[in-house]
C-alpha cells in the first residue's frame, strides 16, 4: 500500500521507513527541511516537502495514502520548555490527518508513551478515559491518542503504539544518550534515589516492526505496547555506564536530582514498568534485538 509516514527521517521513522519499503509498501515521507528530504530520497521514499503546522500538505498526503503512520513531534520545543504547545500541534496535525482518513477504512497508526502506573506494572489496558479538555502536560499527548481510538468508531482502523521511555540503538539521541552526556559532565554514574525505579525498553528496530504489524493487521481501537524490557532498575542502567566510562557509581537524592540531572530529573522520578503482554498475544509481535543492558553493554553509546 502507499504509507504516509510523518517523522520519518526521525530515529523512530528511520528505521520504520526501510521496514515499510521492504515489506513492499511505497512510502511518502514527511520533510521539513533538505537534509530530510535527502535522507528520505537516500531511503527508496518519496518526498513530501512540509511541517506539522501545513494542515493541508498533511490533509492532501492522507487522503492520497492508504495508510498512516504519525512519528512527529516537535520533541525540539517540548525539551525547551513548550510541552504544551508542542502537544497542541501534536493535536491539531493529527486531527487534520484524521479528518481526512475519516470513512476509508484505512489503518492510522499513530505514537505515544507508556503510562505510569503507581505501584503497579502498566498494561495496554491503562491510560484511557482521558478528557481532553482536561488534560495537560504528558496526559495532552495522551488525550490526542484517545481521539486516534475513537476515530474507529467513524470509519478509521485507528491504533496506537506506545513507546516506552527507552527507545535504544546505535545513534540514539534519547533518554540513555543524556545520561551518558551527564555521567561523563558530573564525572560520577548517577541513579535517582535508590535506583529502583525503572524503565521499560524497547530496542528501535523491534520497536519499527510493531508499527508495521499495526499498519497491516491492528484492529481499529487497539492499543498496543512497543516494549521488549518490562523495567529495567535505573542503578543498572548506572553500573553499566559507571564500568564503561571507568566512573564512580552513585545515588542523586530526589532533593539534588534537578541540578545533577536537569530536565531528565522529572522522568528519572518515576517507577514506569510496562507490559507488552496484550499486544504479544494480540499481534504475534515478539522483540528479537538486545535489551536495555546488552545493547548498552555493546559499546556504541560509549564512543
Amino acid at each position: 500500500m502507499r504509507v504516509f509516514v510523518t517523522g520519518a527521517s526521525g530515529w523512530i521513522g528511520s528505521a520504520v521507513v526501510p521496514v515499510l519499503i521492504g515489506a513492499g509498501h511505497q512510502v511518502a515521507g514527511l520533510a521539513r527541511s533538505d537534509a530530510s528530504a535527502a535522507t528520505l530520497a537516500s531511503a527508496g521514499a518519496e518526498v513530501v516537502r512540509g511541517t506539522l503546522d501545513d494542515l493541508d500538505v498533511l490533509r492532501g498526503a492522507a487522503a492520497a495514502s492508504e495508510g498512516v503512520i504519525h512519528l512527529a513531534f516537535k520533541h525540539d520545543i517540548a525539551f525547551s520548555g513548550d510541552f504544551r504547545g508542542a502537544a497542541e500541534a501534536d493535536r491539531v496535525s493529527v486531527q487534520a490527518i484524521g479528518e481526512a482518513l475519516a470513512g476509508t477504512g484505512r489503518p492510522f497508526v499513530i505514537a505515544s508513551g507508556t503510562p505510569a502506573e503507581p505501584g503497579r506494572v502498566a498494561t495496554e489496558g491503562d491510560g484511557h478515559g482521558l478528557d481532553p479538555a482536561q488534560a495537560a502536560g504528558p496526559q495532552a499527548r495522551a488525550a490526542t491518542s484517545e481521539w486516534v481510538l475513537s476515530l474507529a468508531s467513524r470509519g478509521v482502523r485507528s491504533s496506537v503504539v506506545r513507546l516506552p521511555r527507552s527507545v535504544h540503538g546505535e545513534g540514539d539521541p534519547g533518554f540513555i544518550a543524556a545520561l551518558v552526556r551527564i555521567a561523563r559532565d558530573r564525572g560520577v554514574a548517577g541513579y535517582f534515589g535508590d535506583g529502583t525505579n525503572r524503565w521499560p525498553a524497547v530496542h528501535r528496530l523491534d520497536a519499527a516492526h510493531l508499527f508495521h504489524l499495526a499498519l497491516e493487521e491492528a484492529p481499529a481501537g487497539s492499543t498496543l505496547h512497543a516494549v521488549a524490557d518490562e523495567g529495567v532498575p535505573l542503578r543498572d542502567i548506572a553500573e553499566v555506564l559507571s564500568r564503561r566510562l571507568n566512573l564512580p557509581v552513585a545515588p542523586v537524592s530526589p532533593e539534588d536530582a534537578a541540578e545533577h540531572f536537569a530536565w531528565l530529573a522529572p522522568v528519572l522520578a518515576a517507577d514506569q514498568p510496562a507490559s507488552s503482554t496484550l499486544t504479544r498475544e494480540l499481534m504475534g509481535w515478539q522483540p528479537t534485538l538486545p535489551g536495555l543492558i546488552g545493547d548498552l553493554d555493546k559499546g556504541h553509546y560509549f564512543g
